[in-house]
């Protein structure tokens, strides 16, 4: 028996779309992750990018467990000297909600440009309309 080796010009890309209201940050961007990565697939290979795409709603009603919204810090540095900024999660959130989830999604997807090329399948918005609707995404359940 050959082992098989995915071809990823032949991988049929699937469509989710998530809607993250009320669920806790950490365990929505593991399950995001993992099916950018293609862990869902039983053609799964670490190397190669056989992940789908995932669009996800309602990223500003998603929920930060404990007192994380005022204690979880987000760092920028500017290349300067003395150009660190930190900014708290609930800032963050109220500012960009997206940010927030794909800061956490790459965070957990491989470094370099295989995770580079996973983290663009994904799709974040904060209200509860997205421009994918001519994919026909799939709704997304755990």
């Amino acid at each position: 028996m050959a082992t098989y080796t995915v071809v990823e010009s032949q991988l049929a890309r699937r469509w989710y779309v998530l809607d993250v209201a009320d669920q806790p940050l950490g365990r929505v961007a593991s399950r995001i992750a993992s099916v950018l990565r293609g862990k869902h697939r039983p053609e799964f290979s670490p190397h190669a990018d056989a992940g789908d795409f995932v669009v996800v709603v309602n990223a500003d009603k998603m929920r930060l467990t404990g007192s994380k919204l005022d204690q979880k810090l987000y760092y920028t540095h500017s290349g300067r000297p003395g150009g660190m900024t930190t900014e708290t999660a609930a800032r963050l959130l109220a500012r960009r909600p997206g940010a927030v989830i794909e800061r956490a999604v790459r965070g957990m997807l491989p470094k370099g440009s295989l995770g580079r090329r996973m983290g663009r399948k994904l799709k974040v918005y904060a209200g509860p309309v997205h421009p994918h609707a001519a994919q026909k995404p799939e709704p997304f359940t755990f």
